[in-house]
């Protein structure tokens, strides 16, 4: 069974987590971007959504502040990936300084289930570190941004040949399929 795009409001589509941290911010590329995470409970609800938490951890406002700056470090670095140019070195820094922070213990649930068991600049510290091996590692070459517009979700593709286009087909590959078609239609 396949987990749900879209939970509690955010979107889950980057195919890793760090991406899907990255992706709390709709319309980035228009005038007027939203911020999911305006709160310190949004960041709660984003951590459970993610299953990074079992239960809201409690965040805070600095925690909120360091969620935010995490992600637009994650952003930065995973769209240089995708375009091929250098990694901003202040992001790269701000990475790093995360993934060196003691990172939210795997536990064995009750449940028989493994989960992440910490307080929320833990499990930022594991987003982090899931970032480093993502921009670091053998998918790297992978990180796209949707060429859906307005759509700016970096995703990973994961593709046989490596040729997607979209952060889901469900939703823009869908409406640039559907565009096409209309156009096709108009002009014939």
């Amino acid at each position: 069974m396949t987990k749900a795009e879209i939970r509690d409001g955010f979107k889950f589509r980057g195919g890793s987590p760090s991406l899907d941290l990255a992706a709390t911010v709709t319309g980035r590329l228009g005038a007027a971007p939203r911020d999911l995470l305006a709160a310190p409970a949004d960041l709660d609800r984003w951590l459970v959504a993610a299953e990074l938490a079992p239960a809201a951890p409690g965040a805070t406002e600095g925690n909120l502040v360091q969620a935010r700056s995490l992600r637009e470090a994650l952003y930065r670095l995973a769209l240089s990936r995708a375009e091929g140019t250098a990694l901003p070195e202040a992001d790269r820094d701000l990475l790093n300084g995360f993934a060196a922070l003691p990172a939210a213990p795997l536990q064995l649930g009750a449940d028989g289930r493994a989960h992440l068991s910490g307080d929320v600049r833990g499990l930022l510290a594991e987003l982090a570190r899931e970032g480093v091996s993502l921009l670091g590692g053998d998918f790297s070459h992978r990180i796209r941004q949707c060429e859906g517009p307005p759509c700016a979700v970096l995703f990973v593709d994961t593709s046989r040949k490596g040729e997607r286009r979209w952060c889901s087909m469900s939703a823009c590959g869908n409406k640039a399929k559907a565009a096409g078609f209309r156009a096709r239609e108009r002009s014939a």
